[in-house]
Parts: structure tokens; C-alpha cells; sequence
């Protein structure tokens, strides 16, 4: 019985994978029977793990989100117990992916395509709810916390821009990191 279990988490996983890379470079008209080629499987596969097209592309974007979540809890300096840590583990995820420079393009792409999936926009208002509760009990100045998200989400999508570079997004990174280890209100409330 373990074993199934394993197989099917691998084979989801798999899909998953396969539907990242595929909707990344195809958009919105990339099929179940490409997805399934990729992934390795056979349309009837991916269908009994995901009832529908639409549920497999949730799906995907619940594991994308849960993905980010990791990368920042993974991105927090283990050292760093000040106020703001948490954001400042958000800041250096979001960044680290830019800089990286892998599949930015497929990944706007793939972005744009899930925004048109029924039940993603719910999807997305509970994270930024969970983020807002978690940065919350992060420490930091509420005015400082949502400022430095909101920018690290906008320099996400900067380099669709033309504002990319690698050093205008060093420096961009500090001055956010510099701004989460301060404390207190932006503007007077």
C-alpha cells in the first residue's frame, strides 16, 4: 500500500511539474494530452488525479504558492531573530529567484495563464491573507512590512519591464533588507 502512495504522490508530482513547464511556454492552449506527454503519462493518468484541466491547474497553483512559502521560511537567516525576519526571508526568496534569471519569461506566462482559472483568485486573496497575518506577527511595523512585500512582488515583474538588471535588483534587495531593520510607521497614521 505504501508504495502505491509513493507512486501516486510521484506521479502527481510529475504532472504538476509537467503542467508548470508546459503552460509556462504554451499559455492558456496548452492541452492535457501535451501536459500528460511530458509528464510521462497517459491523459487518462493525469485525469485520475485531477478530474479536470482546470482542477489540475488549481491544483498547480496551490503548489506554487506553497512552493514561494517554503522558499522564504527556507530564505530566513536561522541566526536572525530581530523584528522583520520573516520579510526579510520573503524579500531574499523573491530575489534570489530573479537573479537567478531561470524561466522568469515562462513563469510570467504561466502566472497570466492561471489568473483564468476559476477558484484561483480566491486561492490568492487566502495567501495575501496569510501573508498579512504572518508579517503581522513578524514584529515589523505593519506600514513597513506591506510597503517592502508590495515592492518585492513589483520587482517580481519588473524584469517584463526592461527593469531587471541584475545590479538595479542588488540594490533594490537592500534597500528593502535595509528598510525591514528599521522599526516604526512610514508616515504618521
Amino acid at each position: 500500500m505504501e508504495a502505491r502512495g509513493r507512486n501516486t504522490d510521484k506521479t502527481r508530482r510529475m504532472v504538476l511539474d509537467a503542467a508548470a513547464k508546459v503552460v509556462g511556454t504554451q499559455g492558456a492552449g496548452a492541452s492535457v494530452d501535451t501536459i500528460a506527454r511530458h509528464a510521462g503519462v497517459s491523459k487518462g493518468g493525469v485525469l485520475h488525479h485531477f478530474k479536470s484541466r482546470d482542477q489540475m491547474l488549481l491544483a498547480l497553483a496551490e503548489d506554487l504558492i506553497e512552493q514561494f512559502r517554503a522558499a522564504v521560511h527556507a530564505a530566513i537567516d536561522p541566526h536572525d531573530n530581530a523584528p522583520g525576519r520573516l520579510v526579510r526571508g520573503y524579500v531574499n526568496a523573491t530575489f534570489d529567484e530573479l537573479v537567478s534569471g531561470d524561466g522568469n519569461s515562462e513563469f510570467a506566462v504561466l502566472v497570466a495563464t492561471l489568473f483564468s482559472v476559476p477558484g484561483v483568485d480566491e486561492l490568492l486573496r487566502q495567501d495575501s491573507r496569510r501573508w498579512a497575518d504572518a508579517f503581522d506577527a513578524d514584529g515589523l511595523h505593519p506600514q513597513r512590512a506591506r510597503l517592502i512585500m508590495h515592492a518585492a512582488d513589483g520587482a517580481s515583474i519588473a524584469g517584463l519591464y526592461g527593469g531587471g538588471d541584475l545590479a538595479s535588483l542588488e540594490q533594490s534587495r537592500q534597500l528593502l533588507l535595509a528598510l525591514s531593520r528599521q522599526d516604526g510607521p512610514l508616515i504618521a497614521p
